[in-house]
């Protein structure tokens, strides 16, 4: 494996409504606990956090861990584990993938990339096994239409990992940006380029509202987020 690549980790949590009704020093404590873990791996690798409150019912926090390798997101995760937060949170939805060249683009997308916008949009996505059947040509050439609609949205930027084999995905689709309506129009245009016949499945679709990690907590337990605020 080329040692530019490296692995992403998206980790949702949902905490536990009883939590809320604890004491609020303890509420704080569990916090504390868990910013302490993501502040660790943090200090030497890309960790990056979105609210996800008011957006999904079944996800309130997003965390984004980058690594070189298998061993350093295993890490982190067991020490997360450990904290007071992670006591009453359920994990509902995970996903890991690899940074990895297009050989649709040259483009580089395989090193460690930090989200830069307000707003961050995920999904897994699943292509047809139909897709793998077409001559390598014709899956390019298909791929070039796919490409060009997406840059005619410079605003929109587009963050792909791939998971064969690593997960239940093939990929998982991330997009930043700061308009919101740029990356619906976006998505509402690519499905009418030939490449979308060839989908399978690309749901549940996550919106997440970029944040620091402690704000993104503190929203769990009652803080707004302020909308001024950029990571």
């Amino acid at each position: 494996m080329a040692a530019s690549r490296h692995f992403v980790k998206y980790t949702f949590l949902k905490v536990d409504p009883a939590w809320r009704r604890r004491a609020a020093e303890d509420r704080a404590r569990d916090k504390r606990e868990f910013l302490a873990a993501c502040e660790n791996f943090g200090a030497d690798h890309l960790l990056q956090a979105f609210s996800l409150v008011g957006t999904r019912g079944d996800a309130e926090l997003m965390v984004v861990a980058e690594a070189e390798n298998l061993d350093r997101i295993h890490e982190f995760h067991v020490v997360a584990a450990q904290s007071g937060l992670m006591q009453w949170s359920s994990i509902p939805y995970s996903f890991l993938g690899l940074r990895k060249a297009s050989e649709y683009s040259d483009e580089e997308r395989h090193v460690p990339r930090r989200f830069t916008g307000r707003y961050l949009f995920v999904y897994p996505f699943v292509k047809t096994r139909g897709w793998y059947a077409l001559p390598a040509q014709e899956r390019w050439r298909i791929m070039q239409d796919h490409i060009r609609v997406g840059r005619e949205y410079p605003q929109v930027d587009n963050h792909t990992t791939y998971c064969f084999g690593l997960d239940d995905q093939e990929f998982v689709v991330a997009f930043d940006t700061d308009d919101v309506a740029a990356f619906l129009d976006l998505v509402q245009r690519l499905r009418t380029t030939e490449a979308s016949a060839y989908t399978l499945r690309d749901t549940p679709s996550f919106t997440c509202i970029a944040a620091s990690l402690e704000r993104a907590l503190n929203a769990l337990d009652g803080e707004a987020l302020v909308l001024a605020e950029h990571p």
